[in-house]
């Protein structure tokens, strides 16, 4: 797989690897290098004795480097990738020395494993046993943590900041034994609200009501439709077999990648990839979790195109999903937006009579502005409707720069009251910000 420098540096998991990455694409750094069909590899001087042995799986873009960097790719192997897009003709050496064919070799040995697993018989009788086990377990979970509720609503959350974390954290860990992980995610959430910023109170009162409505809609599934019933499983923590959802027709379309982000927790990548098909006017997250040392099986960079078939995840309005087959595909400029911040509210409200507990949802919106007021920046639409930025440093001045303060057809990623632009059509070509 050629990738490009643009789409090689979104690889980067930082702007410190980038800069890196761009002083290691240089020969005079690698004492050796080769690439072939399968790999590309090299060996790069450090400040040891012994170069860094760097690999690259280039048929689905995994990476594997001795260096001592806790950051996945290192600098090493986004340096080497910019040396080989740059130079390719000086990749010369097309035999893989023992220590890149022992990577591939395990990595085609643990593939041929997965399958296997996934072709032995299902012993449907154990698994419908462990299955009401864990419902028993999350319904328990759930009386003790409906209890934990109504206590913190008894006696006021003014006292809440005084709580500490174990506070929080003892309930999360009740939850993850009840096998909810979910639920044990959102108690932490509740502890990460900044209790000494302005407002936290409203905060804290919708995540813990969301909380509840949860776990009250669980208690009720006998009533619910199944899309619903679905959505509430997913934020307690069931997870849904991908073998399944394969089975199953998907929506195939030119998708274009709007944005990707990277969350680290210990050695797991969790990648948030965010896609709008073209023709289905259908927005789609796709997660890839990846162990720190091993490569992701999909290898996407904001602004390319790709020719897909996704299946979603049930729900009543369906966004996660998964990538049945993919091609590579040619660009394709075609997006129907909304046209403005009023269209968006009547979206998010129509989601929110459906399920009123929701995350994030990307949108496009045609001709937004940049504008400063009361010391903070705002994104406002033709009709002069102003909404905020969420993380506004983050990327205001790299808008600014592109728009020259003028609208833009924009990307935000948000929900409710605040939004993160990703990406803007500058020139009749979509830029990531």
């Amino acid at each position: 797989m050629q990738l490009s420098e643009e789409q090689i540096l979104t690889l980067a998991p930082d702007e410190a690897s980038k800069k890196s990455g761009k002083d290691l694409a240089n020969p005079s750094k690698w004492v050796s290098k080769g690439a072939n069909e399968q790999a590309l590899w090299g060996e790069a001087q450090g400040s040891g004795s012994k170069p860094y042995q760097t690999q690259i799986d280039l048929s689905n873009i995994a990476f594997k480097c001795s260096c001592p960097s806790r950051k996945f790719p290192c600098k090493h192997g986004i340096g080497l990738m910019l040396f080989y897009a740059r130079q390719k003709n000086v990749f010369t050496d097309d035999n893989a020395p023992a220590w890149v064919t022992d990577w591939l070799n395990k990595r085609a040995e643990k593939e041929e494993k997965k399958v296997t697993q996934e072709d032995k018989p299902v012993d449907e009788a154990a698994q419908a046993k462990r299955q009401l086990a864990r419902q028993q377990k999350v319904i328990d979970g759930i009386e003790e943590l409906c209890l934990w509720i109504k206590d913190i609503v008894r006696n006021g959350i003014l006292s809440m900041p005084e709580k500490g974390a174990a506070f929080f954290e003892n309930m999360a860990k009740r939850m993850v034994d009840a096998q909810a992980p979910g639920l044990a995610n959102m108690v932490r959430n509740l502890g990460d609200v900044g209790f000494y910023n302005e407002g936290w109170q409203n905060i804290f009162m919708n995540q813990l009501v969301s909380i509840y409505l949860i776990t009250e809609g669980f208690k009720n599934s006998n009533t619910l439709n199944e899309n619903l019933l679905q959505d509430i499983r997913t934020w307690i923590g069931f997870t849904q077999s991908q073998e399944e959802l394969k089975e199953q027709n998907g929506i195939t379309d030119t998708w274009l990648v709007l944005s990707k982000q990277t969350i680290e927790v210990d050695n797991i990548t969790t990648e948030r990839n965010w896609l709008y098909g073209t023709q289905s006017n259908q927005y789609a997250l796709v997660l890839q979790f990846i162990v720190r040392g091993q490569g992701g099986q999909l290898s996407f960079t904001p602004g390319m195109f790709i020719q897909a078939e996704l299946v979603f995840y049930p729900g009543v309005a369906p966004l996660r999903a998964i990538i049945k087959k993919q091609i590579t595909s040619n660009a394709v400029n075609n997006f129907t937006a909304f046209n403005n911040w009023q269209q968006v509210a009547d979206m998010e409200t129509t989601l929110c009579r459906q399920m009123p507990v929701k995350s994030e949802r990307p949108f496009i919106i045609q001709q937004l502005t940049p504008v400063q007021y009361n010391n903070h920046w705002w994104l406002q639409d033709a009709a002069k409707n102003m909404m905020a930025i969420k993380n506004e440093q983050r990327m205001i001045w790299k808008l600014l720069a592109m728009s020259g303060g003028e609208a833009l057809d924009m990307v935000v990623i948000g929900k409710e009251d605040k939004y993160e632009p990703v990406g803007v059509w500058y020139n009749a070509e979509y830029k990531i910000l």
